[in-house]
């Protein structure tokens, strides 16, 4: 997927971000994701800060319900079981390695930053559940390994309901 394909930021959009975030969205491109509800769900951000500092967070998890549970799931301790996964299993190493690659080519396809710093401590280990959430809402599943994970796990736990399916 490219950022083509997502959804131009409306001003109704912007207002509910603002509110989901509390505070104004930062370096804000587009509409990546929309929970069941329609509300948004992901942002695909610049990879630059208005005042030109690096934001290497390409896609950003701005729903709280999503937020909340992923929360729950890091709390857990699941990033530490992914991470050493990592060590023992090739093929789970090198999809890790394909999403960390994948994630700065269409970063840089919007602007080279330079480095090869993408987030949730790709390609080596896993530092952010959010993120890689984020990724796989973003650009569908077999993208992202831990972010396809993380969606079966919170879909195993019954998201989408509550305010997030009816709001």
């Amino acid at each position: 997927m490219n950022s083509t394909d997502f959804e131009p930021v409306t001003a109704a959009d912007r207002e509910i971000i603002a509110a989901q975030l509390g505070r104004a969205p930062r370096a804000l491109r587009s509409v990546a994701a929309r929970c069941p509800s329609g509300h948004p769900s992901v942002v695909q951000t610049s990879p630059r800060l208005e005042d030109g500092t690096p934001f290497p967070t390409l896609y950003y998890l701005t729903c709280p319900t999503l937020t909340s549970l992923v929360g729950k799931l890091e709390a857990a301790g699941v990033m530490r079981e992914m991470t050493e996964r990592l060590t023992t299993d090739t093929d789970l190493a090198a999809a890790y390695q394909a999403a960390h690659e994948s994630y700065l080519a269409q970063r840089d396809a919007i602007e080279p930053l330079g480095h090869q710093v993408t987030a949730g401590g790709m390609p080596g280990r896993v530092k952010c559940l959010h993120v890689h959430l984020a990724h796989t809402l973003a650009c569908g599943p077999g993208v992202n390994p831990f972010g396809d994970e993380t969606l079966a796990l919170l879909r195993a736990e019954g998201w989408p309901s509550g305010e997030c399916a009816t709001r």
